[in-house]
């Protein structure tokens, strides 16, 4: 139909081109992919890939196993911001695509299920027993997501499903052998750590918004020293568990890791608010990360 214009003549009604027709379906699938949480999936993503080389995974059963990773973050991602959607239009966050209307939250729940579903074969074509650790590992983030978040428990979920990470992928392995304890310890404790650097951007909204995990209760100077401290230790771990000697490369991360640890708690007042403790702990967690798969290529696994 023809509009008017203000003088009573018409106008011809512009035909929406394909271009048009393309925006808003685009704006939809960034806001989606904006709600997955993409960072953090990608890193945990990759570093599976790396481990999964590391420890002998060829290139079909490392992409599965990668696969299956990704399908899982993506569930949870998902989970985790349409669970959270009220809340963060409350707090005004222009950062949550379903808080600022780019993506509605049906297809955000739809997405969340479809990647979760994709996530149960994908983990059971590593095998049985891997598979059913992988979905041990998603489950425990989906019951962070569903109600562990507002708990002193909030950091068991990081736990179980870091620690669980390995066994994973050197069950898939040919050799399908459980790793040793000390690589389940590392990935726990760099999970856990992971917990209170992930809190500390958000911190003081989540308190305001009623999400009271160990984290919030705990405060800003203290989960910075628990994130800084935990992803250390992990490092220790890492590098002082495997028999024989330290690696120079060993060495070199752990001191650079004892530095980083001490300089995180120890930011002034006014740079502990802000980002610097957080990126600190990125790199600390980008070393341990390293070291991780280091480790994996001198595991025994066939």
């Amino acid at each position: 139909m023809p509009a008017t214009t203000d003088e009573g003549t018409t106008a011809p009604t512009a035909h929406a081109g394909p271009t048009t027709a393309r925006r808003p379906a685009l704006a939809s699938f960034l806001g989606l992919l904006k709600a997955s949480h993409p960072v953090p999936a990608a890193a945990v993503t990759l570093l599976t890939a790396l481990l999964a080389a590391a420890v002998g995974l060829g290139p079909v059963a490392g992409t599965t196993a990668a696969a299956a990773v990704a399908a899982g973050q993506l569930s949870i991602g998902w989970c985790n911001d349409r669970l959270d959607m009220r809340r963060d239009a409350a707090a005004g966050r222009r950062d949550k695509p379903l808080a600022t209307g780019e993506v509605g939250p049906g297809a955000v729940a739809a997405a969340s299920c479809t990647a979760l579903l994709a996530c149960v074969p994908l983990s059971l074509a590593c095998g049985a027993r891997a598979g059913w650790v992988h979905i041990a590992c998603v489950a425990a983030a989906w019951s962070y997501n569903l109600w562990l978040k507002h708990t002193p428990a909030s950091w068991l979920p990081y736990t179980v499903a870091f620690g669980l990470l390995p066994a994973f992928l050197t069950l898939t392995s040919p050799s399908a052998a459980w790793p040793p304890m000390w690589l389940t310890a590392a990935a726990a404790l760099l999970g856990t750590g992971a917990h209170f650097a992930n809190a500390l951007p958000d911190l003081d909204e989540d308190i305001a918004g009623g999400v009271l995990g160990l984290p919030q209760m705990l405060g800003r100077r203290a989960s910075i020293a628990l994130a800084a401290g935990l992803a250390f230790a992990s490092c220790a771990v890492v590098t002082l568990g495997p028999a024989g000697p330290v690696p120079p490369v060993g060495r070199l991360l752990l001191g650079v890791t004892l530095a980083l640890c001490l300089a995180a708690p120890a930011a002034p007042p006014v740079l502990a608010r802000g980002r610097l403790p957080f990126l600190i702990i990125l790199v600390l967690a980008g070393a341990d990360a390293v070291l991780l798969v280091l480790a994996g290529r001198a595991l025994p696994l066939g």
